[in-house]
């Protein structure tokens, strides 16, 4: 395409600068403003992949305490699951850091099993992780529940972010501690 319209050096700065506010908008997660990815990765379980994992930080943010600091994980799903099978399978993740009780582990459940619902193939589920407070979740941008529960936040964020996890390769991408990470 041809333009005969004269372009000032001003005029292109500015928008050079409304280009680079669009990919920096673009790159934020709305639940965590002014955040950025600090990580990512995919599980597979028996070479199946069932998720792409993206951890989203602050600026400011410190690998070494993960779970005492805002984020949001967002989990692209990759194939259909159920409810069901999400929060049952995310209490024994959580039950690896130490002993839950019985009772408060069956109302954990009750929560998330409410909170979680089936997915699709390319469905999002993200989590928010308000370090002493809750746990708040949205599917594909719409907020579906939250979990005031300071120590249940921390416990679930720690399938991830934990030393306990059962996934210490996935950490380490998510923490953009992997070899060949970028930060």
């Amino acid at each position: 395409m041809w333009c005969s319209t004269p372009w000032s050096a001003k005029r292109t700065a500015v928008l050079a600068l409304a280009g680079v506010l669009a990919a920096s908008q673009a790159l934020a997660h709305p639940q965590l403003p002014g955040g950025r990815v600090q990580g990512e990765a995919t599980l597979r379980f028996l070479g199946l992949r069932v998720y792409h994992a993206r951890l989203w930080t602050l600026p400011d943010f410190k690998p070494g305490q993960s779970t005492e600091q805002p984020l949001v994980l967002e989990l692209e799903y990759l194939r259909d699951l159920q409810g069901k099978a999400i929060a049952e399978r995310s209490l024994q993740e959580m039950q690896r850091a130490g002993p839950i009780g019985e009772s408060q582990g069956q109302r954990w459940l009750d929560e998330m099993q409410r909170i979680f619902p089936d997915v699709k193939a390319g469905d999002r589920i993200s989590g928010q992780h308000l370090p002493g407070q809750s746990a708040r979740f949205w599917h594909n941008g719409r907020l579906r529940g939250q979990v005031d529960d300071p120590v249940f936040a921390r416990l679930f964020f720690g399938i991830w972010l934990a030393p306990s996890t059962s996934e210490p390769e996935m950490r380490l991408a998510l923490l953009g501690q992997a070899p060949g990470s970028s930060r």
